[in-house]
This record gives C-alpha cells, structure tokens and sequence, in this order.
C-alpha cells in the first residue's frame, strides 16, 4: 500500500469510499502548501501538538493565511520526526465522538528537525525573518536549562539580525506557564549579556494560555482504521476527542494574532487564570485521581473508570464539593457536566497508567491549592484525602489482583521504595509521603486533619479495597 503524501492526497476521497463503513466525512488540506510558509517552530513534537495548536494553525492556513506553517521540532526522540518528515508532514488525526469517527489529514506542519540531533536547524528557524511565534508542549518537566539555553539562542540570533521580537506561547500545563517561561529565558539572557535579557523581556511577547482535548498515545488500531479510510498508509496516524479549547491570554506581539486566533475558535481573554485553574483542577485533578484508581483497581482506560457508577460518583463529588467552590470560571456546572460526558467517550482508548505517569509533578499543581482552601474553609476534603491515599496505595506497584506494573515517574523509584519501606504500616507511610515537600509543601502535612484523614482513607483501602472505600466517601450522588 502506498504511503501518505502531498502527491496522494488529489486521491483520497475517492479510497476514501472503499471504506464505506465509515460514514464520516474526510476533511483534507485544501490550502497550497507549497505557498505556505513557516511562521511557528514548535518545541516538543508529539501527538498532543499535532491534536491541538497544529489544527489550529491548519484551520488558519485554510483561511488563506500562509504564514501560520510549522516547523515541528522533536527535543530528543528521532522517529517521529522522521516518519513525519517521510510523508512530507502529512497526517491524519480520527476525531472520535459516541456518534462515530470522522477523519481529517491536517497540512500545517510542514518540516521536522530535532533538537538534540540539528540544533542549529532549530536557532536558525527562530531568528528567520518569516517566523512570528514559537509554541511547546514540552511537559511541566521540560523546563529547564536546555531548554533555556535554545530558546535564547534563538532569540539572540534574531536581535543579531536585527529582527523583531517573537511571540512564545507554553501549552503546557502550568500555572502562568507564559509568565514561568519569560522568567525562565530572560534569566538565562542575564546571565550571557543584560542588553539582550533586556531586549527579550521588551520585544517579545509571553502569553498565559490554557490548552484542552484529551488526546490518547497513538495505536496501531488507528493506523489500521486510517489505512482503511484513507486507502494510503499513514504511520503518523492518531487519535483525539471532538472537544479542543484554547484559551490564551492577549499578549502578541502582532496584535492582529488575537482576531486572527479567535476566527478559528480560540477564546482570547485579558486574563487566563479562570480557564486555567478550572482546567487544571477539574480536568487534570480528575484526571489524576482516576487514572490512580484505575490504575490499582486494574481497570485500562478513563471510561472504564467512569462506567464505574462509584468512580463517576466520587468524580462528580470531588468536582462539586471540593474543586468548584474555588474556582471562578463562568458557567462551571456545565463545564463539569461536559467533562463527564467526555471521560465518557468510549470511543477514546486513554490508558490510565499514560495518565498516572509523572504523578509526582503534576499532583502539586491539581490537588495541593484545593486542598488547602479546603482546610482554611472548613468544607470537606474526603475526596481528595481519598485520592491521596489512593496515591500512596498505588506506589506499591501492584494492583488489586496482584498484577504488577510499572511507574513512571521522576520520583518514583524514590516513592516507591518508602511505601515499600513502611509496607502495613499507615502511620508511618502516611508521615514518609506527605513529608516529600515538592509534592505536598509545608503547610498540607502539618495539618493534622489533612493527615488524619488521608491515613484513614489508607488504612480502609488497605482493610476493604480501593472500591469499598469509594462507595464510603461518596455515597449520596
């Protein structure tokens, strides 16, 4: 079978109809790309950003905007980027509802490098003359010294050349993620040259955002159901839910962005936080606790969870009592709602230990500032007690019925062998990991309702099991 490319693709709707069991439509890139040019590096190439930004900038270049082509950069891994770059950037994404998928080839990335491997390919796109913005999603984790140390010599590049400022935008799921990274690279500047640190913090433009959809690592299935579709191989083939929100401050260096953006759906605010601290605490928190309970109940993906009627309780209870009342977002119990319905999808394959892994990082940003208005409110803790306890059973690296299996995490071998240190005894193990500061702070373990909670969700876990303990703690929805 033939392989995806730029020559193929005046053919696919007609292979398109030797699959007539999918009804969906196949939507293509209709725009020249050959005109098109690349006016985005993005760091961290991966299915996240060809799910997310990389449809939003398609759905630019299909409004005749050429400039909004991608450079998609891998920073390590060389496969992806390869096979990308074998199909001329061509990919198809299958869009998943419980109608049914349909199926759309997105066009706008146009070249692939990676960093490790060409790092001069990456600096000298940035200090180009037609590249406006550069974009990431390189992970809470990835923010650090190298990737500094890239993007300022980028940035000195372009002041060399005598080029403007570029709009940087992190879409990765952090707190002020724009502000985090403008600090993160004018510190890194200071350190070589002030002038250009000074330049750096004035010239470009660092907005806050907030990205949403979940998008499942890629299986075979979906190539096999795109080969079908598509009546072309497609090794680049992926997965994602109907749903995609990108919320983003209004903060660009070309102004002109923010209409351009929110002409394809984005929503351009003066002030991220709202979306974000809802997403992050309602979407990721759930997300987070699910994918333990999952994980040590021995179920495989989200809905499997969510088609528990306790686990779709306990969510509901964690979202409604305990996260809501913090949060100002408008309309929150709608957006609860929706977030039900897409954990739901079963269409969506989301394995809940890709979801657990880097729990240790995540867990601050998701569960910690709730759980601390929480205490100073007075309102109950239980589910996030239980999560936490969930948590602790989880390093133990075994579910239920003994299966074991492995966990991800920067910190995990560390974790993992102080529960295994403290294995029967709840005191203590709840002592050890609320003791670990970069996940928990200092204020959490010294309360000690905070404490005497999660050790009692412990030790019903350990006596009855992750599923007894959650008919326990949210029985009334």
């Amino acid at each position: 079978m033939q392989t995806l490319h730029q020559a193929a693709l005046a053919h696919l709707p007609a292979a398109a109809d030797v699959a007539p069991h999918y009804a969906a439509p196949l939507q293509l890139p209709l725009y020249p790309r050959t005109e098109s040019s690349i006016g985005v590096v993005h760091l961290g190439l991966g299915a996240f950003h060809r799910a997310h930004q990389a449809m939003v900038f398609d759905a630019l270049l299909e409004r005749g905007d050429a400039r909004w082509g991608v450079l998609g950069v891998a920073m390590r891994s060389t496969g992806l980027a390869d096979a990308l770059a074998a199909q001329g950037g061509l990919y198809t994404v299958q869009v998943s509802s419980r109608e049914g998928p349909r199926w759309q080839v997105v066009g706008a990335v146009l070249q692939t490098c990676v960093a490790a491997r060409e790092p001069a390919q990456v600096v000298a796109a940035m200090a180009a003359p037609g590249t406006r913005w550069v974009t990431l999603t390189v992970t809470e984790k990835g923010y650090g010294p190298a990737l500094a140390d890239l993007l300022v010599q980028g940035l000195a590049a372009r002041r060399a050349a005598g080029l403007g400022g570029l709009t940087l935008a992190s879409c990765d799921n952090l707190s002020d993620n724009g502000r985090k990274l403008q600090k993160l690279c004018v510190d890194a500047a200071a350190q070589q040259d002030s002038a250009l640190a000074r330049w750096i913090d004035s010239a470009c433009a660092f907005p806050n955002s907030m990205v949403d959809r979940i998008v499942p690592a890629a299986t075979a299935q979906q190539r096999a159901d795109a080969a079908r579709v598509l009546g072309v191989m497609d090794a680049c083939a992926l997965g994602t839910e109907g749903f995609w929100e990108w919320v983003i401050e209004r903060r660009f260096v070309d102004a002109a962005d923010g209409a351009a953006l929110a002409a394809v759906g984005v929503t351009v605010v003066e002030d991220v936080k709202p979306f974000e601290e809802a997403k992050l605490r309602m979407l990721n928190g759930s997300h987070t606790a699910m994918a333990l309970i999952g994980a040590v109940l021995g179920l495989s993906t989200i809905a499997d969870c969510v088609a528990r009627p306790a686990i779709r309780r306990f969510v509901y209870g964690l979202m409604t009592d305990v996260v809501m009342p913090h949060l100002q977002r408008p309309g929150l119990p709608a957006y609860r709602d929706a977030l039900l319905a897409r954990f739901d999808n079963p269409q969506l394959h989301h394995s809940v230990h890709q979801i657990a892994t880097d729990s240790s990082l995540k867990i601050p940003f998701r569960w910690q500032a709730t759980a601390l208005a929480q205490l100073a409110a007075g309102g109950s803790i239980e589910p996030l007690a239980l999560a936490t306890a969930v948590w602790m059973r989880y390093l133990r690296g075994e579910d239920e019925s003994g299966q074991v299996y492995a966990i991800s995490d920067p910190m995990g071998a560390t974790l993992q062998a102080t529960a295994q240190q403290h294995s029967g005894d709840v005191p203590g193990t709840v002592q050890a990991l609320l003791a670990v500061t970069s996940m928990w702070g200092d204020a959490l373990p010294r309360d000690a309702r905070w404490a005497t909670r999660v050790a009692y969700w412990l030790q019903s876990i350990m006596q009855h099991g992750v599923a007894a303990s959650l008919e326990a703690c949210c029985p009334g929805y």
